[in-house]
């Protein structure tokens, strides 16, 4: 599939421009012709080499790319395995070597989404699901186009969460690289100078030069032990009890708590409506909604909810008894279920929580801005006080 920049004429004259993505220039033409507009320009827009692609790696970019493209060549007519050939032909090494192996495992007889399922690392359970369920109905097209909408939209809303971090990241790194540059090439030097003077150093000041001496001697016993740690904890994370206990505190921590459970919320709602709209069995949609959760808390209710769901529980009832699940989402769940249109009420929800989502991380963002400044403020102004008050006790002697 390619994209084509294109200025064209409506039927009242009107000149209008955009982009479209067709297997060739004629097909374009074709495309646009359909929409109704005479073509005046056309020309293949320059794609921009990802690093991923340069190291071999299939990206979520190229995921959403070969679901959008393979959405439009069905649509106009061609069939899976010719798409699929197509694709591969004008893929990344990395992506056109899976899509080589999907199109020989439909040839040998596999559907469409069992040649999907065996790459997981590519194409997780929700995307194989949707697609199961498009094959089923007829409808591969216009589930593959949702599909490349939904990722697109998750992905926009993972880097809106990701970018509000960046700030306070690159401020907190700045200000332990300042104080370590402090602590090991300029306290040192005043130190030598305050020995020579031979005066008696006020507490801040011998507090500065002992964590000075700690810092310039065992600096890499330090690194090694924050190594360890960081290790440590990592691992330990990734064990069951460990996972628990992390997702249990960071749910509880105030003001980041509430804001990573509006996050997850607006994911799983999301992807919960967009399987119930294309056909999926509830049970069989939270069991992928639990294992799509980054949390545990999360994903072990859900798992019951569909258990008791699959007992006869409505779900209304099944999630009610959990606290992670504010009212409004009970409410609005009771409301779907009574009038047979749970997945737009859930949409609904996912579009009010990312809402909340935005205005909680500007929230955020602007009350961390001063606290790090006040914090920056208050340890250079602890290591200034250090080292002018031995400099002002001399002063005031003579």
């Amino acid at each position: 599939m390619q994209r084509f920049n294109y200025q064209a004429k409506t039927g009242a004259g009107k000149k209008v421009a955009g982009l479209v993505e067709a297997v060739s220039e004629e097909n374009a033409i074709e495309l646009l012709h359909k929409r109704k507009l005479i073509v005046l320009s056309l020309e293949k827009k320059k794609e921009k080499t990802s690093f991923s692609g340069l190291l071999g790696r299939v990206s979520s970019k190229d995921v959403v790319e070969f679901t959008r493209q393979l959405a439009t060549m069905i649509g106009v007519g061609l069939t899976l395995t010719k798409s699929l050939t197509i694709l591969e032909e004008q893929a990344k090494p990395a992506m056109a070597k899976i899509l080589g192996a999907i199109s020989r495992k439909i040839e040998e007889g596999s559907a469409f989404y069992q040649a999907l399922a065996e790459n997981p690392q590519i194409f997780p359970k929700i995307y194989i699901s949707l697609v199961k369920s498009g094959e089923s109905a007829g409808k591969l097209d216009q589930v593959l186009e949702e599909l490349a909408e939904l990722l697109e939209r998750q992905e926009a809303f993972k880097k809106k969460v990701k970018g509000a971090l960046v700030y306070p990241a690159i401020l907190i790194t700045a200000m332990i690289i300042v104080i370590f540059i402090m602590m090991v090439y300029v306290v040192p030097k005043l130190t030598e100078v305050y020995q020579e003077m031979d005066i008696a150093l006020p507490l801040p000041t011998r507090i500065l030069i002992g964590t000075s001496r700690v810092v310039s001697r065992f600096w890499y016993l330090i690194f090694a032990l924050i190594g360890g740690g960081v290790y440590g904890f990592i691992q330990w994370k990734k064990t069951t009890a460990g996972r628990k206990r992390f997702d249990q505190l960071i749910l509880k921590v105030p003001v980041i708590g509430n804001l990573m459970k509006k996050v997850i919320l607006t994911q799983m709602t999301r992807t919960l409506a967009m399987l119930v709209r294309s056909g999926v069995p509830i049970i069989e949609s939270l069991g992928i909604v639990a294992e799509a959760a980054d949390n545990f808390i999360f994903e072990r209710s859900i798992r019951e909810a569909a258990r008791n769901v699959e007992k006869g529980f409505s779900l209304t009832s099944a999630l009610e008894k959990y606290e992670e699940y504010p009212v409004v989402v009970i409410q609005m769940v009771a409301v779907g279920e009574e009038t047979g249109r749970l997945d737009e009420v859930l949409k609904r929800v996912a579009d009010y929580f990312e809402e909340e989502v935005e205005m909680a991380i500007k929230s955020l963002t602007t009350a961390i801005e001063p606290l790090m400044i006040i914090v920056l403020g208050l340890g250079v102004g602890f290591i200034v006080m250090s080292v002018i008050m031995p400099i002002y006790n001399l002063t005031t002697q003579f």
